[in-house]
């Protein structure tokens, strides 16, 4: 089972051998056999990678993850065929039921505005049952936009009543950054289950081709604002990165067990597709602390 997350953060060469990622700088060699491997983070532009080693990553489902010139995710390394039969899951995913569709963002809000009243109970903040109430107002597909009503509730509570999700500062840029690595992940698994990344079930901006994932990381992003709570940023360099990649080795409960916040997506978003395919949103099995 995969479980690392590799971040390449000085100039190196990345080659493939016998199973295994080579990493080779000026200094030393290292090896790390690919199985062992969930994402792989080039961090710097002065890395060269060989071709051979993309498309072992690939085949073994490796998440690879590219960063701009300032040291941000910048694009990934998506197949384009993610499992044997993703023609036929593509048309069932175009004929999903809207419906089902509704209900099941429904859930998916509804967990998000909980996780969300978690985190300002967990910090001892009041907010949280005022978020807990958004729940027991919700319409199906959040007609009257709860999610947003406590996404302003609950960031002005966590980081303070001037904070705003547009400013330019440590704390947006820390959870942006944060938010950009789970959404790679989600990206993998919804590719990985032969479906596609652009037809989302709320989410449907044309120039937006990561709309599913975006629909389904909604409960997983909390986890995230905890990290950036506690570290408190006032500046973000590779430190409070090195902090936001240890996220995911946490561990999670999701349907009765312990598992890694990766493996945790892949047994969230399974439950999800279950759920659209069988009309049965009580498939569905969301992720907690």
């Amino acid at each position: 089972m995969s479980w690392r997350t590799v971040v390449i953060t000085k100039t190196s060469k990345l080659d493939y051998s016998m199973g295994y990622l080579v990493v080779r700088d000026v200094d030393s060699t290292a090896k790390i056999h690919i199985s062992e491997i969930s994402v792989l983070i080039v961090e710097s532009t002065a890395v060269s990678v060989t071709a051979a080693l993309l498309n072992e990553m690939i085949s073994k489902k490796v998440k690879v993850i590219f960063c701009d010139d300032k040291h941000n995710p910048s694009f990934e390394l998506t197949p384009y065929y993610g499992s044997h039969d993703c023609s036929l899951k593509l048309k069932r995913q175009i004929s999903w039921n809207e419906t089902v569709k509704q209900f099941v963002w429904t859930q998916i809000v509804a967990e998000k505005i909980k996780n969300q009243a978690a985190v300002l109970s967990y910090y001892g903040l009041e907010q949280s049952n005022q978020l807990l109430a958004y729940i027991d107002e919700l319409e199906l597909n959040d007609k009257t936009n709860r999610e947003g009503h406590a996404a302003k509730v609950y960031f002005n509570a966590l980081f303070g009543k001037s904070f705003s999700r547009n400013d330019d500062c440590p704390i947006n840029a820390a959870l942006n950054y944060g938010y950009s690595i789970i959404l790679s992940v989600f990206n993998r698994e919804i590719v990985a289950s032969g479906y596609v990344t652009q037809l989302g079930l709320f989410h449907n901006n044309m120039f937006n081709q990561y709309n599913l994932s975006c629909d389904l990381m909604e409960p997983f992003r909390p986890f995230v604002d905890t990290v950036v709570k506690d570290m408190n940023p006032q500046k973000f360099e590779k430190k409070e990165k090195l902090q936001l990649y240890s996220l995911l080795n946490d561990e999670l409960k999701i349907d009765g067990r312990i598992q890694t916040f990766i493996n945790a997506i892949k047994v969230y978003c399974k439950s999800v597709f279950s759920a659209i395919e069988d009309n049965d949103t009580s498939l569905i099995r969301f992720a907690s602390k």
